[in-house]
């Protein structure tokens, strides 16, 4: 399984989620710009010694990604209706989030609007913060496959 992040702004939130990929066998993709440098201190000190064991790529295109891949991917957005917990993950799975300050580009909107999907969230709740609402979907991910140890490695 892969997680995506779309142009993070913030190195802490980068670095939280590095964690959570190593917890849980999950690769990493980030889309750039990125807000910081990967050498920061912030990101290397939220994500401690767990970045030598995630696989992390930098790409520079996610839309064309996407076109390129063969396996399911979703987007998580505070402006979906569909709950985060209607897809069926797989090992195979590639969870998309946006940025921090911007969230997803309209494109991705337009051309894939039914893979779109949302945490539920107390009504005039602006949003999750990025860390969390990464672990929160990984888990129902993780769970889905019944908590099977290297299920996404």
């Amino acid at each position: 399984m892969k997680i995506i992040l779309f142009q993070p702004q913030i190195p802490q939130n980068t670095g939280n989620i590095v964690r959570t990929c190593a917890v849980t066998g999950v690769e990493l993709i980030l889309v750039k710009p990125l807000g910081f440098s990967t050498s920061n201190r912030w990101l290397k000190r939220s994500g401690l010694d767990y970045w030598e064991g995630v696989n992390v790529t930098i790409i520079e295109d996610l839309y064309h990604y996407l076109e390129e891949t063969p396996h399911p991917f979703y987007f998580y957005s505070s402006h979906a209706t569909n709950l985060y917990t209607t897809p069926s993950y797989d090992p195979a799975s590639i969870l998309i989030f946006g940025s921090e300050t911007q969230g997803l580009a309209p494109i991705f909107h337009t051309t894939w609007p039914e893979k779109f999907f949302t945490i539920p969230m107390q009504k005039k709740s602006r949003c999750l913060n990025l860390s969390n609402a990464v672990s929160i979907v990984v888990y129902e991910a993780w769970r889905q496959q019944r908590f099977v140890r290297d299920a996404f490695v």
